[in-house]
């Protein structure tokens, strides 16, 4: 897979120029806090993206799990804001890009498969627990699609939170969808606005409690203020049936629909 996009100006260019080129200017392929927020700052600039963050004193310096929502893949840019070392948990599928799957593979992100196995797992819990013994969090964005605001919270981060015995650090990420939609579409739009909330930490203690920690995330996304968020709209973009996603039941209609064609 070669992934590309036009601008909104109309130049056609490679993905993993771009990701190269910023990739090495940060001084080499060596994984450290610093220089990934210097990469992301880099892209932001190049996208000329207007970030308006708040929250950011709600994080101390200790382990995480990070959830945030999912629009698409400036979301990462607007996380690197958080003043923490995080690893991603990223779709295997990312690993085979040019450009972007040897970063992610060189500094030392977790692949996730969309049906992990048994052995996937314990790969899995036993790098979250060498990341986290030493001082690092963890970064998930819950929902495993970019769909849009009415997929449902996938249970991973909410077991990891539990199994690793740390807290989950909601971020509420708003508008990325307009930087980059891929898949569904190739136009890259420059100066953009984004909304990050950073709210406060919360400690997870079973299904219940990572329900209403979505319903609160959703209703932030949705106050007056923030920037847009991308809706799931299956006539535009199609239904997916090949991919595993949960539409949110407080999304009544679309649930039952959803719920409906899988059954079929």
């Amino acid at each position: 897979m070669k992934p590309r996009f036009e601008t909104d100006d109309g130049r056609r260019v490679p993905l993993a120029n771009v990701l190269l080129k910023a990739a090495t200017a940060t001084s080499g392929w060596a994984r450290a806090p610093r220089m990934e927020q210097r990469w992301g700052r880099i892209l932001e600039r190049w996208l000329r993206l207007d970030i308006d963050v708040q929250g950011l004193g709600a994080v101390s310096d200790r382990p995480y799990v990070v959830v945030s929502l999912h629009e698409g893949f400036a979301d990462s840019l607007a996380m690197l804001r958080l003043p923490i070392s995080m690893t991603f948990l990223v779709r295997d599928e990312l690993f085979d890009w040019p450009g972007l799957g040897s970063y992610l593979l060189r500094a030392g992100h977790i692949p996730v498969g969309r049906r992990p196995s048994a052995g996937a797992m314990r790969d899995l819990v036993r790098r979250s627990q060498a990341t986290v013994a030493d001082g690092g969090s963890l970064a998930v964005f819950a929902q495993g699609t970019i769909l849009g605001i009415e997929a449902a919270f996938q249970p991973g981060a909410a077991w990891l939170a539990r199994r690793l015995r740390i807290p989950v650090l909601p971020v509420v990420i708003t508008g990325s969808h307009r930087v980059w939609e891929h898949p569904f579409s190739d136009v890259l739009r420059f100066g953009q606005a984004m909304s990050m909330r950073v709210l406060d930490p919360v400690e997870i203690d079973g299904p219940e409690a990572f329900r209403e920690l979505e319903r609160g995330m959703k209703a932030v996304a949705r106050e007056p203020g923030m920037a847009p968020v991308r809706r799931f709209d299956p006539e535009r973009d199609g239904w997916w049936d090949e991919y595993p996603y949960a539409i949110d039941p407080d999304f009544a209609d679309l649930a039952a629909a959803h719920s409906a064609r899988r059954s079929r």
